[in-house]
């Protein structure tokens, strides 16, 4: 049976979605709603697409609707905070794509207690990192260690509240700088739509607390780089993707859309390759 599902969001990742529903790649999937803030943006994408979706006026719409077995978040933590818990109880399973939301421990306790007692399903892609497989396999034993080094073009992290408060200007940088080092919970406050990545190593391995995230702006690059180094009782894991990124919005990797349409087709394939 084909599965109905809607998207929150119309930005980069969630029209990459949207396109790969609609031509079929993201296996027996059918888009029925669309959903943002900005309706213009659902206008504009229902446009692009072959088989037309419903554009909601609101999120109720989509919890109303019965045959919506799946919603796909797309668009920010503060939309998994405002309707991820409202979805769940609505009877459906959730797909997050803005993981960095889960630092807050209230709402993944919560958001995990609805899914529990719903019969739920709560998907979170492997994103724009290499190794998440491993790392939760690893995790089985214990991981004494684990870093996630992220390495990007200084104009995609000179967005941030964070450096602008602290006054760290990256205009005419010449040489790599770290900008942050700190615990995975703080690095997906100060970066929530670049280091989305952080929490879902920590979800996959030993937490947000002990997670340690180095943030490094590199002139030279022009593709984000994430590294990824866990030690524990079943060895060294060292992974390393050099993502290229969205061409309108380059702080995001083109792998964290990819990542969640193979998560899609995952659902309805009979063999499944890896955790």
């Amino acid at each position: 049976m084909r599965l109905n599902v809607a998207l929150v969001g119309c930005g980069a990742i969630g029209s990459v979605l949207a396109r790969a529903i609609d031509e079929g790649r993201a296996g027996d999937v059918k888009l029925g709603w669309v959903y943002d803030l900005k309706r213009e943006k659902s206008k504009a994408l229902v446009k692009k697409l072959r088989l037309k979706p419903r554009i909601a006026k609101g999120a109720s719409e989509i919890y109303a609707d019965k045959t919506v077995g799946l919603v796909i978040e797309a668009a920010s933590q503060q939309a998994v905070e405002q309707y991820s818990l409202d979805i769940i109880r609505s009877g459906k399973d959730l797909m997050v794509m803005s993981v960095g939301a889960f630092a807050n421990d209230k709402l993944l306790k919560n958001v995990r207690a609805a899914a529990e007692r719903n019969g739920r399903r709560v998907y979170i892609p492997s994103g724009a990192v290499l190794g998440i497989d491993g790392v939760k396999a690893a995790g089985l034993g214990r991981i004494r260690e684990a870093v996630l080094t992220t390495r990007k073009p200084p104009a995609t992290l000179a967005y941030s509240e964070y450096l602008q408060k602290r006054r760290i200007r990256l205009k005419g940088l010449k040489r790599p700088r770290v900008v942050f080092d700190g615990s995975a919970r703080e690095a997906v406050k100060a970066f929530p739509a670049s280091v989305n990545v952080a929490a879902t190593l920590s979800l996959a391995g030993i937490g947000l607390d002990r997670t340690r995230v180095r943030i490094v702006a590199d002139p030279k690059l022009r593709r984000n780089v994430h590294e990824i180094r866990v030690r524990g009782e079943a060895g060294e894991l060292i992974t390393e993707a050099r993502n290229v990124p969205f061409p309108d919005v380059r702080r995001t990797s083109y792998l964290a859309a990819l990542s969640a349409i193979r998560t899609l087709r995952n659902l309805s394939e009979t063999i499944r390759v890896g955790t």
